[in-house]
């Protein structure tokens, strides 16, 4: 029989262990050696500052004074130190604290389960804690929208043009019977569609072929608000804007609100452009005489001529202008025009960048290919910092100083993993005409006709040629052993 008091307790264990690993990922770039105190607080107060994916689930948050603890305990106690006390399995609470907790809920809907939780205590003298009583609130519907406590959503709209941008990713057409993609950036203030490019993949390359001709042309945002999908959360994205001093904010998951704008310009695109897109396949692009590369430039093409010509020019429902006035009118409020990226601020920005440890013979390695470096850098990590395009070119920094180019020493990959060109795949392989197994029989039938193999026919005894059913003199039939008119000695001795 399975002891249930061990399973749990192996289970609390599991589940203490899990939350300590947590912790330690949480509060390790505050561990890092070599940090002044000054430095580790300003780390600290990154990891309170912003949310994070729960052990379990869900977003979570912590103070600093709960960071400053747990890496208190960490040099203390290790490891272990980070995790929490397992809960002993105790008796069932009485069902009656329960019942004052809602009755004082309810009483006042103001209270939080911390205030409930401190009124129980100094009249009972005992109050379960409060995330329990949070989870007793909820089951009751005390608390949320269900007791009409509903989050309510003011309108938001930026003051000014390139205060802040809104980008994310809309699924488009099949352009030569591949599904594409397209990247646009609006300006929350006008809803002017400061960027956009269609790409036949969802990844950083196509996002990057959106934002970066958006903030040639239009300027730097003050920040970039974006989803948590793959290619926006990508460590590139991060990188650029924090090269050009963009913030980069993303929305809370399963919390569209804030993203409104971007839906209501996604189904004008849907309305007025994509409508009149119909898919292709490989034999329809073919038939035009183009690639499929082609077919996505003109299709880029017409995007670009509907954005400009009708969308920027067609009175938006909310402003009452249209984006390309309100832009304009914007920067004239201002008395400036757009903050444009310094000289060579915008290549240094859409460069990639990876950390790698110089070996003891002074090489690094970069997805499969090796480079040599200044041989005074062994040991130490240093940045590369390259083009996802050119993985022969690569830039070697340590400290922020540029120590020159790699060497490169051994070239498997020229291009970045992520940096798949926008090209079809790949065709069907064409017939060579060789039917290996015909060539096979060929050479069976050609050796029978030479009497080169055996004759297997001559193995067996040739069957009476007089006999009606070809049987041999002798041997009964198959009808003849299955029957049961035949005498029982001689279906024996045939069947022998």
């Amino acid at each position: 029989m399975v002891n249930t008091f061990d399973e749990d307790a192996v289970k609390r264990r599991q589940r203490a262990q899990q939350v300590a690993l947590f912790r330690y990922q949480l509060i390790c770039p505050a561990l890092e050696p070599g940090l002044s105190t000054k430095q580790r607080g300003k780390v600290v107060r990154g990891i309170a500052g912003r949310s994070h994916d729960g052990p379990f689930g869900g977003q979570v948050r912590y103070s600093r004074d709960t960071l400053d603890r747990w890496i208190r305990r960490y040099r203390a106690g290790g490891f272990d130190a980070l995790s929490p006390s397992i809960r002993q399995a105790g008796t069932r609470i009485d069902g009656q604290v329960f019942d004052l907790a809602a009755a004082l809920k309810r009483e006042n809907p103001g209270r939080t389960a911390a205030q409930v939780m401190r009124i129980l205590r100094a009249s009972t003298g005992w109050a379960p804690s409060e995330s329990t009583l949070l989870r007793h609130f909820h089951r009751l519907e005390l608390m949320g929208p269900a007791a009409g406590q509903a989050v309510v959503f003011g309108r938001f709209e930026a003051d000014a043009p390139n205060e802040r941008w809104v980008g994310d990713a809309l699924h488009g057409p099949k352009v030569a019977g591949r599904k594409v993609y397209l990247f646009a950036f609006l300006d929350d203030h006008s809803r002017l569609a400061v960027g956009y490019r269609f790409g036949f993949a969802e990844d950083t390359v196509r996002l990057a072929a959106a934002l970066e001709p958006a903030l040639a042309a239009r300027g730097v945002p003050g920040s970039v608000y974006v989803d948590n999908g793959s290619a926006f959360v990508d460590e590139w994205l991060l990188r650029a804007c924090g090269k050009l001093g963009i913030r980069l904010v993303h929305s809370t998951p399963h919390r569209p609100q804030g993203r409104g704008k971007i839906e209501r310009f996604w189904r004008t695109v849907n309305d007025q452009f994509l409508v009149e897109v119909h898919d292709s396949t490989a034999e329809d692009i073919a038939a035009k005489g183009i690639s499929a590369a082609a077919a996505l430039l003109e299709l880029n093409g017409l995007f670009t001529a509907w954005v400009e010509t009708a969308y920027h020019h067609h009175t938006h429902s909310e402003t009452g202008q249209t984006p390309l006035a309100r832009w304009t009118s914007g920067w004239d409020t201002a008395g400036h025009g757009p903050v444009m990226p310094a000289a060579g601020a915008l290549t240094e920005a859409f460069l990639w960048s990876a950390h790698r440890v110089v070996t003891k013979t002074a090489t690094v390695s970069l997805h499969g290919n090796t480079y040599q470096v200044e041989p005074a850098l062994a040991g130490r990590k240093v940045e590369l910092v390259f083009s996802p395009f050119n993985l022969e070119h690569i830039e070697i920094r340590y400290q922020d100083k540029s120590y020159g180019t790699a060497l490169p020493h051994h070239i498997t990959r020229h291009a970045h993993p992520k940096a798949r060109p926008e090209t079809t795949e790949p065709g069907p392989v064409p017939a060579t005409g060789i039917d290996y197994l015909a060539m096979v029989a060929d050479t069976h039938h050609r050796r029978v006709a030479a009497d080169e193999t055996i004759n297997f026919d001559a193995l067996y005894p040739q069957p009476d040629r007089h006999r009606p059913d070809g049987q041999l003199p002798g041997q009964l039939s198959i009808d003849d052993i299955l029957s049961d008119t035949v005498d029982p000695a001689s279906r024996d001795e045939a069947s022998a």
